[in-house]
């Protein structure tokens, strides 16, 4: 009877403890299936300015690539034929007036030319003079039967001759003076030079060229416009041309070709620079022909988001989430671009820092930008949103 009541003094005490085990055990699995009354907040990821499309009036604009040429070019060569190149006043780049000297040559040989012209011209003047003394004695004697009527005809037409002697004599004394001229190259126009071949004592034929010149420093653009655009360019049109590696200049439209290239269906626009700055001739440019305005939606260029090759923005749901959405973008005005299509004017998208957020991410909308100071929210300017903490 005492063997029984020991064993069960020693049982009763490991029952109760493994009893209060069990019942640990049981709340404790009880509290994990229990489910939560209320789910935990979700923290925004961001604090952010929303904004929504508004509606502008846009330049209608034909965007064309092309070349700076010179409006005319002018080729300054030699008229003089075997003389040698004395001196070369102008250089590549100088601007020249029309008629200033910009080359001479060696006018010794044409010097010695025109003396001997000058005296053969002065010894037809003396036979001249002898020949007109006879045929005046003949014309005295003619009626007197003094002279026969074949020695009066002889007088009078060495006469004749000797007239004739002296004005091609003359004649070539004024040849060899207009080649003494031509010693002297003279610019046929003010312009810029923009070439030189002229090399000082170079012996040159007669059109050789010296120099080339832009007639006036005066540039075009010549702009490739497609075919389709053509009919929407007229004379007068104002064109902001970009030349690489310059600022914007402002041209007008001159002229539309009448003809468009067969293999690349393009046409050229010849465009007048009146103040061409950097633009030099033979430079590549860009520009854009102004035909008129439209209105448009648009939205500010740091809501717009460029992801593999295409434009996105991010919409804000009624929940403060956002939604990746894909938009065509069309014209840029300032800091602003057209949105095309994707989008309708009553959305809502997040104005700046779309690349710190991805698609489902939750925010926080704040009126204007957020203060960098409001408690434990940090934020920044719309162009550089920072995690919220």
């Amino acid at each position: 009877m005492k063997k029984q009541t020991r064993l069960v003094l020693v049982a009763a005490p490991l029952t109760l403890a493994f009893a209060a085990v069990l019942v640990a055990f049981g709340v404790r699995a009880a509290d994990e299936k229990k489910p939560d009354d209320k789910a935990a907040p979700v923290k925004p990821a961001l604090t952010v300015t929303v904004t929504q499309p508004q509606p502008a009036t846009l330049a209608v604009k034909v965007a064309a690539n092309g070349n700076v040429a010179a409006w005319q070019e002018a080729s300054v060569g030699t008229e003089a034929n075997g003389l040698r190149l004395a001196d070369v006043k102008v250089n590549v780049g100088d601007v020249v007036k029309r008629g200033q000297v910009l080359a001479t040559f060696a006018p010794d040989t044409i010097n010695a030319d025109l003396a001997q012209i000058r005296a053969a011209v002065a010894e037809a003047e003396a036979t001249l003079a002898e020949a007109s003394a006879n045929a005046q004695r003949a014309r005295e004697l003619q009626t007197t039967g003094a002279l026969s009527a074949q020695a009066i005809a002889q007088y009078l037409t060495a006469e004749r001759t000797a007239q004739a002697r002296l004005e091609a004599q003359r004649a070539a004394a004024k040849t060899q003076q207009l080649r003494l001229a031509q010693t002297q190259v003279l610019a046929p126009d003010s312009g810029v030079i923009s070439a030189r071949s002229a090399t000082v004592g170079a012996v040159l034929p007669a059109g050789q060229e010296l120099f080339r010149l832009i007639r006036g420093g005066r540039l075009e653009w010549r702009a490739e416009v497609a075919a389709a655009d053509l009919a929407q360019l007229k004379p007068g049109l104002t064109v902001t041309v970009t030349p690489s590696g310059g600022g914007a200049v402002k041209g007008t439209v001159r002229m539309v070709a009448p003809t468009v290239d067969a293999q690349t269906r393009n046409g050229i626009v010849y465009v007048d620079l009146p103040a061409p700055g950097a633009a030099r001739a033979g430079m590549f440019a860009r520009g854009e022909f102004e035909i008129g305005s439209g209105r448009a939606l648009t939205l500010p260029q740091s809501a717009v988001m460029l992801r593999d090759g295409f434009s996105y923005v991010l919409r804000v749901g009624p929940d403060s989430k956002v939604t990746q959405t894909k938009v065509a973008v069309g014209r840029r005005a300032g800091d602003r671009l057209e949105i095309l299509g994707g989008l309708d004017a009553n959305a809502k998208v997040v104005a700046a820092g779309g690349g710190f957020l991805g698609d489902g991410d939750t925010v926080r909308i704040v009126e204007g930008a957020p203060s960098p100071a409001s408690g434990k929210q940090a934020s920044a300017a719309p162009t550089a949103p920072v995690v919220t903490k």
